[in-house]
């Protein structure tokens, strides 16, 4: 009897990330994939063939440690060579790339190792200590041997066994495939704040992989001879889903910095002829203090809303465009070669169904905020669940399959699109997402400190920052006050990243109250802005 198909066929069936990477490198082995420019040394070009074969070899040295299909490795990295090389090796493998913020602090790293299940990870020379006494079950630890492109501090640097040197020695293996082409495997687990939860692990298969590089590549028209800047962290969705999937699609090329420089962005993106920039609003806002270059290559920029302002003043074409990591590329997004409404995210794309909707479920009425709901494929073009936690991935659906995003968004007449505002209880620091929970399980934990909330006041770079409210105890005297003051600050530095750190604490006798007498931290912003 011949063999039947299910009656949906996957649109990526029989094919995964290496094959995309193998694929592309046949075609055009001489092609510059990545050209690596790190702020204090000279540039370092990889083409498809290159960059393939490191791929092979670093696969076969992280398999020779013990690593099988399905197992979870921490890259605990910035922006390096070593992090592409490293995500794509542990995809050949059939394993799972556990990609966590650099800046996270021992608590939140042994709560991502933990909850992971991660036998071993790759990390760097400045965060070897912390990865190391998060990690302390971990089976084995490599290291790079720089920082970023940075000389590693005195007493930082790496053994020779323990290099990212001695895991590339070995050739690559052979066959190079170690399991069959299943998009709908896993391929990384991203973690992301939540609001009222420990972070979660957003699961991204193969799939996912695949889908953001052919749908945000079609909703930037990148093309071949493109040159995609990137200096976001590659351990968001942003860096990999809109930028190095994308030109890996379409076999074009990326600029990777270690992370944004007002003082370097143009001359990096001038020197290497950059086109294309997926645009961080905190570094936008960054760029208006600088002088602009005679000339500059780009030919569009995305970000979370297209600014007129800018683009007019350096002479960039801007669109808006709206994801997370949850939704994999852009559900909402505007044209890279038509106008945009100045200052909104776009129209809806495509590929993914939108909704906008009012407290009742039903459809929000133009010029109204509503909350943003997004349709889509779960492993294809939504992730794949989140990790260990099936309560959590039926909770992020309604009842028709929709995922709540808990963004909310108005609506026009003409389809545009503008974003209004973000869960109350998350915050956007610099790029980063900060979910007040965290803060607040911190400092409630406290002696002295009965009751806390945190909440985002406005900042002219960062976009927001974060500030916690507090009461104190009627048993905390008044010359006691500046001493838990100080608690708070030194439990912040030992147990959250520096972004999700209160800039400003501040007393409150009593906090004001909404409905079933939850804190109104809608009051507590307005006081801040007053």
């Amino acid at each position: 009897m011949p063999r039947r198909h299910d009656a949906i066929i996957h649109p990526f069936a029989g094919l995964d990330l290496p094959w995309l990477l193998q694929t592309q490198a046949q075609a055009s082995p001489e092609k510059i994939l990545l050209t690596w420019a790190p702020f204090d040394a000279p540039p370092r070009a990889y083409s498809y063939a290159e960059f393939y074969d490191l791929v092979g070899r670093a696969a076969a040295g992280i398999k020779a440690r013990g690593v099988a299909v399905g197992d979870r490795i921490l890259v605990h990295l910035e922006n390096c060579p070593e992090f592409l090389i490293v995500w794509c090796a542990i995809a050949e493998l059939g394993a799972i790339a556990v990609t966590t913020n650099t800046r996270s602090s021992v608590p939140e790293l042994d709560y991502y190792i933990e909850h992971s299940g991660c036998s071993g990870a790759i990390t760097q020379p400045s965060l070897l200590a912390c990865v190391a006494e998060a990690g302390r079950n971990l089976g084995w630890i490599v290291t790079t041997e720089y920082d970023a492109g940075q000389s590693p501090a005195k007493g930082s640097q790496p053994g020779t066994i323990d290099s990212f040197s001695a895991l590339i020695a070995r050739d690559p293996l052979k066959p190079r495939r170690q399991a069959a082409a299943d998009p709908r495997r896993p391929i990384a687990v991203q973690y992301t704040s939540g609001t009222t939860s420990r972070p979660k692990g957003v699961v991204i298969t193969h799939g996912n992989a695949l889908w953001a590089g052919r749908v945000s590549s079609a909703h930037e028209a990148l093309l071949r001879e493109d040159v995609h800047l990137i200096y976001a962290p590659l351990f968001h969705v942003n860096a990999l889903g809109y930028s190095f999937l994308p030109a890996l699609w379409v076999g074009a090329s990326v600029v990777l910095q270690p992370r944004f420089s007002k003082s370097r962005f143009w001359r990096t993106a001038c020197d290497h002829r950059a086109t294309w920039g997926s645009m961080i609003i905190f570094a936008v806002r960054a760029l208006t203090e600088v002088e602009n270059p005679t000339w500059q290559p780009f030919r569009c920029w995305g970000g979370a809303g297209a600014n007129a302002l800018l683009a007019q003043k350096i002479g960039v074409h801007m669109l808006g465009w709206y994801g997370m990591t949850e939704t994999i590329s852009h559900p909402i997004c505007g044209y890279p070669d038509l106008p945009n409404r100045t200052d909104f995210i776009g129209r809806p794309a495509p590929e993914y169904g939108v909704r906008i909707v009012d407290a009742n479920d039903s459809p929000s009425p133009f010029g109204e905020t509503g909350l943003l709901k997004v349709r889509g494929v779960m492993g294809v073009s939504l992730f794949g669940g989140y990790l260990n936690d099936e309560a959590a991935t039926k909770n992020a659906f309604d009842e028709n399959g929709w995922f709540i995003t808990g963004d909310r968004v108005v609506p026009y007449e003409d389809g545009s699109i503008r974003f209004a505002e973000r869960d109350k209880d998350m915050l956007k620091v610099g790029g980063e997402n900060v979910a007040s929970s965290e803060v607040e399980r911190v400092i409630a934990a406290i002696e002295g400190i009965i009751e806390v909330a945190v909440v985002g006041k406005p900042h002219p770079m960062l976009d927001e920052v974060p500030v916690a409210f507090i009461r104190l105890s009627p048993d905390v005297p008044d010359d006691a006050r500046s001493m838990l003051i100080e608690r708070v600050h030194a439990a912040c530095a030992s147990a959250l990243a520096d972004f999700k750190r209160p800039h400003d604490l501040i007393i409150i006798d009593e906090f004001p109250r909404a409905v079933l007498d939850k804190i109104a931290k809608a009051q507590l912003r307005a006081r801040l802005i007053a």
